[in-house]
């Protein structure tokens, strides 16, 4: 049926009336259909005007400080990086340089030949050294025996016989102790392997810091010698303390 609406007074003024809007149940489905599409548009617009505002200073500020903030952290991230190369590029060099300096080690002083060759020179050194010894005391003896059998004898032959047997045992000596400039070009051959050793080893201590870092890792000396071989000490060499002098041990005699 018919809407009744009241009249306004601009329709009276107007002199005419207004077109009655009729809707009937037939018009009521376009009328929701046409709403709904409104509503829908007028949600769109105001999302699109939303998105086109520009933003406000205050957040402008914020998104700036944020920035800011996140380059520093990159920045001082950075910095660690190279600092932390830089200290992995030492450590690289330090290795490299001591690998050098241990094949240079290995191929001069601690190969089966070099090394070898010291003890052989050790062992030289030793047995010429006992050989000499042997042979001085044996002249030294004989000489002794001939000398009091020459004070026992009368004949000039027998004591001629006696002194040319003692003047060849003393050449014999002479002889014998020609053993120390061979022991001494010996030891001068192992002093020299010892110095080329301790000179690579104090370029190595030094790639690690010296001789201080390398002391402040070293652990602490234990004497585990019983106390007898503490007492020994072998033969004393100028400067060495700890040692008895013979005037000590004279005193003991007294």
């Amino acid at each position: 049926m018919a809407v009744h609406r009241k009249r306004f007074r601009v329709e009276d003024i107007a002199g005419g009336e207004m077109p009655v809007l009729d809707v009937t149940e037939e018009s009521g489905p376009m009328h929701t259909e046409i709403m709904a599409e409104l509503r829908a548009i007028r949600a769109q617009m105001a999302r699109s005007g939303q998105a086109a505002l520009p933003p406000s200073e205050g957040v402008v500020a914020q998104e700036v400080a944020e920035t800011r903030a996140l380059l520093d952290t990159y920045r001082a991230q950075i910095e660690q990086c190279e600092k932390l190369k830089v200290e992995l590029d030492l450590i690289h060099d330090a290795i490299d340089r001591t690998k050098r300096e241990i094949a240079t080690l290995h191929g001069k002083s601690f190969d089966g030949g070099e090394m070898a060759k010291v003890n052989g020179e050790l062992g030289a050194v030793v047995g010429g050294t006992e050989q000499a010894t042997q042979q001085i005391l044996e002249a030294a003896e004989s000489i002794d025996q001939a000398a009091s059998a020459m004070s026992k004898v009368q004949s000039a032959d027998q004591q001629k016989r006696l002194a040319d047997d003692i003047q060849e045992r003393v050449i014999s000596i002479f002889e014998a102790c020609n053993f120390q400039d061979l022991t001494g070009q010996r030891i001068s051959k192992v002093m020299n392997t010892m110095k080329f050793i301790e000179q690579h080893i104090n370029s190595m201590m030094d790639i690690w810091g010296g001789v201080d870092a390398i002391k402040s890792h070293a652990p602490v000396p234990v004497d585990t010698r019983s106390e007898d071989e503490k007492l020994l000490n072998g033969p004393k060499l100028a400067g060495d303390v700890g040692h008895a002098s013979q005037d000590d041990i004279d005193a003991l005699f007294d």
